[in-house]
């Protein structure tokens, strides 16, 4: 990873512009980062801050930290995992039109039981290979249309029972 060279001024003003004692100090402050970080060894952190304090132009002065951030690398906040954002997690189609049929199933007498089935086996295959969410949504999908086809099973079933019943 590539830092910007640390500029203790705004702009870009020549390098051969006398540095103050301010600017010589800031540098400073970016080499004890540089070596609290572990950037450096104590060697050349010595080594760079005696250099540091005897520049005399801001150039030179950019030379000694172009190769460290400027100042401490931010460090993330520790936030409990209870608190960070879960990356939502894309719902399979098949899956929410399984749920879907498997609700009608009671405003259609049924009839839309036979694509909650089909769409909710669909959808538990496409979300185990792609890693989807919505296979509680097939799943419901899948349970109240086999409660569809099974009453209309069972109502066939004793349909016809009572017919040769009759008979």
């Amino acid at each position: 990873m590539s830092y910007p060279a640390w500029q203790p001024w705004g702009g870009q003003p020549a390098p051969s512009m006398l540095a103050s004692t301010a600017d010589r100090e800031r540098a400073v402050d970016v080499l004890r980062a540089g070596f609290a970080e572990g950037r450096l060894e104590r060697g050349e952190f010595e080594k760079r801050v005696g250099r540091a304090y005897s520049a005399r132009t801001l150039g030179e002065l950019s030379l000694l930290v172009a190769d460290l951030p400027q100042g401490p690398a931010p460090q993330q906040p520790a936030v409990p995992m209870a608190f960070v954002p879960l990356a939502r997690q894309r719902t399979n189609d098949k899956a929410v039109a399984a749920a879907v049929c498997g609700g009608l199933v009671f405003f259609t007498a049924g009839l839309t039981g036979i694509p909650a089935v089909i769409l909710g086996h669909a959808a538990r295959g496409e979300i185990r290979r792609s890693g989807e969410g919505g296979d509680g949504l097939a799943l419901a999908g899948l349970i109240l249309g086999w409660v569809a086809l099974g009453t209309w099973a069972l109502g066939l079933l004793s349909l016809i029972v009572l017919v040769f019943a009759l008979a």
